[in-house]
């Protein structure tokens, strides 16, 4: 699928892409995901910021994006990556999804390029986060896998001052692209949006099977701590024969070590008919993760900080307590292990948390 309209001088710094091929009709196919767009000269793809340029692929939009924002990393959310810590977050504009529930459809469904006002170099964005005391920089609000090589830049600028790169994505890229991409990751939050290839096609315009195929790459070829987020839908995507299926998959593929989180749906987008997600629910799918083995399960978009906070999976003493985004209790030996009964708590630790709290800061990248 692709959008015909034409690229102007405006459209922002283009880089080159390695993932597409030359069609014996002349159309260039992307190769960087699934969709595999066919692009005409000067088209875009459905994603908006990849394009048939120059007789080749291109990303259009390098070094722009929709803004910058120091989030809590329990945002994003990651509950077993440097807690407490804040992350620098940006994105930039469209998406190679069609999710007709987006919660950020502003940014992901924009074909303005007025959306990408705010401008950052790879090393600006790495500079700044030291500055601000980030630990991560998180490439979120829309998926990092449409602007690929920007994300990679900033990673590798990111890695020269120590500061861990997080991709928040829906996984949905090919085999070659996701190796590349994911050497440079640190963390990953993978939406998980179901367990059905009927709610894929249906409701994301995409399919399941290569996000399972991105799971099963990160767990066992690559060393990236990730986590797992699921939006329940009423009706869609929230039935206990589905999360059921999905958890003991979880478990049985990827292990009952890997945090899985389920969160609640507010209408948006082009999903106005559905009700928001009855706080039961989000409980309930957790209770089924919990019953199939899942040793982490948290909800989120609800007030409960039972459910937020993390419990030791073999003796049940509480080890790191959530109130929302504020953490309080803090009780992780130096070693991420349970100071009541030695069991080790996967994730990435340091000797102490963050004390970011829920606060949520504006950056502007050039003062």
């Amino acid at each position: 699928m692709t959008d015909d309209t034409s690229l102007h001088s405006d459209a922002g710094d283009t880089v080159s892409s390695r993932y597409w091929h030359r069609l014996a009709d002349g159309r260039l196919q992307c190769d960087l995901c699934p969709r595999f767009c066919r692009l005409k000269a000067g088209q875009r793809g459905l994603c908006f910021v990849r394009a048939n340029l120059d007789d080749e692929v291109k990303l259009t939009t390098w070094g722009r994006s929709s803004g910058f924002v120091i989030d809590p990393v329990e945002k994003k959310p990651l509950n077993h990556f440097l807690p407490g810590t804040p992350v620098l977050s940006f994105g930039t504009a469209g998406c190679n999804l069609a999710c007709k529930f987006c919660q950020n459809w502003d940014i992901s469904k924009s074909r303005e390029m007025d959306t990408l006002m705010s401008r950052a170099t790879p090393e600006q964005l790495a500079d700044k986060a030291l500055e601000t005391g980030c630990r991560s920089v998180a490439f979120t609000y829309n998926d990092p896998v449409i602007f690929h090589e920007y994300a990679i830049d900033v990673a590798r600028a990111c890695q020269e001052r120590d500061i861990r790169s997080i991709a928040v994505t829906a996984g949905y890229v090919c085999a070659e692209p996701r190796e590349e991409f994911y050497r440079y990751m640190d963390a990953a939050n993978i939406d998980l949006k179901a367990f059905t290839e009927r709610f894929y096609q249906k409701v994301t315009g995409s399919q399941l099977q290569p996000v399972l195929e991105t799971l099963l790459y990160l767990k066992h070829e690559t060393a990236v701590w990730f986590e797992l987020t699921t939006l329940l839908i009423p009706g869609e995507n929230d039935s206990d024969r589905e999360l059921d299926q999905m958890t003991q998959w979880v478990v049985k593929n990827l292990g009952p070590e890997v945090p899985m989180h389920f969160t609640v749906f507010h209408p948006d987008w082009k999903m106005t008919d559905k009700p928001v997600t009855p706080s039961a629910t989000v409980r309930r799918a957790r209770q089924i993760a919990i019953q199939n083995g899942v040793h982490y399960a948290y909800v989120g978009n609800v007030h409960d900080p039972k459910a937020d906070s993390t419990w030791c999976h073999q003796c049940g003493a509480l080890l790191i307590a959530r109130d929302w985004y504020q953490l309080s209790d803090w009780r992780l030996d130096a070693s991420g292990c349970c100071p009541d009964c030695g069991s080790h708590c996967p994730g990435i630790f340091e000797a102490l948390p963050g004390d970011w709290g829920a606060k949520r800061l504006r950056v502007n990248m050039h003062s």
